[in-house]
């Protein structure tokens, strides 16, 4: 992600865009057709890194060509809105291919997609980067981060099975983070520019964000296997109930930017995370095996939903604030990044919180929505630090 961000900036946006979707989709292509498990599990890697390369290119390519104010603040909406929908979009007819056809074509697919995509990326994105001169990736850099997440990640997993035991590859992780900051204290051309970090807006907007995401993939790893475990539902019936979810994010997200002409994008983002907090809480207590789609996955989920979607655009927003247009890609990698971290450390933690709830699956999902409403809380009380804002 942050390889892929500073790639954007250095060799230009349109450029890096078109490779990370060409890489994406001819992975794609080989998974569809793989004959082994290696073969398949290799294939899933590149997609992994073209999907990488994507994320922080399209939100760099919004900071990039709108400034800052009402313009960008409703194309991040938009970006929001839209990364939203095409998720839920996926996963529902990821479960109709698989039910209808075969698994193979949940890659397949991905194939005439792209070459449509690349078809009006070609026509319509304006490209961009740095000034000419030579420039290098911070390669050194980017293997320490990488390396050092997945250890942490790793560590805090198998501290619930392993004690202790579990704690050495978290400092090993932490070790490594350590020298990746060294390392770009030092290189002439780092991943990601440490005074950036100096701008109390990007600082504490991505950090709100790691610990937010924490909690808030539990709305669609957790519920998805309360609905198909508890409540019997097939795959694609948890994934058309996952609509409204979907709906309540891009209403909330369309909301943002005429609600932050009115008030303090911080107050916002505050009622947001709260109602998230809330949703989860509510959830917890309604994970039962006689539960109906209204009151144990509508009213809890919408209101979750709703408020990740008040609360994502005024984050966005304030996490890319100040950055020069030469880093947007940094930063956008930045921003995936906190969002890609706190996810992953997220789903560890609670389905550590899980595990310890007991062999009833329905007490270790409600286990995992109490912890993650209690993370949602904890990263929306770091909010109140970002730099007033109103448009």
């Amino acid at each position: 992600l942050l390889l892929g961000g500073r790639a954007a900036d250095l060799f230009g946006r349109k450029r890096v865009f078109l490779y990370g979707l060409g890489l994406f989709s001819v992975a794609s292509l080989a998974a569809g057709f793989a004959q082994s498990g290696d073969v398949l599990i290799a294939a899933r890697a590149v997609q992994g890194v073209g999907a990488a390369i994507l994320a922080p290119v399209t939100l760099s390519l919004v900071t990039a060509n709108f400034p800052e104010g009402p313009a960008r603040t409703r194309a991040i909406a938009l970006w929001t809105a839209v990364g939203t929908a095409g998720g839920a979009t996926g996963g529902l007819v990821g479960g109709v291919l698989t039910d209808h056809l075969s698994w193979r074509w949940v890659f397949l697919i991905n194939v005439p997609v792209g070459a449509l995509v690349a078809l009006v990326a070609v026509r319509w994105l304006r490209d961009g980067r740095s000034p000419a001169g030579r420039v290098r990736l911070d390669l050194p850099g980017a293997v320490l981060v990488t390396a050092g997440v997945a250890l942490l990640a790793f560590g805090i997993g198998r501290i619930e099975s392993h004690g202790w035991q579990g704690l050495v590859p978290v400092v090993a992780g932490l070790a490594l983070l350590a020298a990746f900051v060294a390392v770009e204290a030092r290189t002439a051309q780092p991943l990601v520019r440490l005074g950036l970090f100096r701008l109390r807006s990007v600082a504490v907007g991505n950090l709100a964000t790691l610990v937010i995401m924490m909690g808030g993939f539990a709305l669609w790893y957790f519920l998805s296997l309360y609905m198909q475990n508890i409540l019997g539902y097939s795959a694609v019936r948890a994934g058309v109930s996952f609509l409204p979810h979907t709906l309540g994010i891009i209403l909330g997200s369309r909301l943002a930017p005429m609600l932050m002409e009115r008030m303090d994008a911080r107050l916002l983002a505050g009622i947001g995370g709260l109602m998230a907090a809330a949703g989860f809480a509510w959830q917890s207590v309604v994970l039962d095996a006689g539960g109906t789609f209204l009151g144990s996955v509508l009213g809890p989920g919408a209101t979750m939903a709703l408020g990740f979607g008040l609360l994502m655009t005024p984050l966005v927003e304030a996490s890319t604030r100040g950055a020069p247009d030469a880093e947007a890609g940094a930063v956008a990698g930045v921003v995936n990044t906190s969002r890609t971290i706190g996810g992953a450390i997220g789903l560890t933690v609670l389905g550590a919180a899980a595990a310890a709830a007991g062999p009833e699956p329905a007490d270790g999902y409600a286990a995992a929505f109490r912890a993650a409403a209690l993370i949602t809380a904890a990263g929306t009380a770091l909010v109140a630090f970002l730099p007033g804002r109103r448009m």
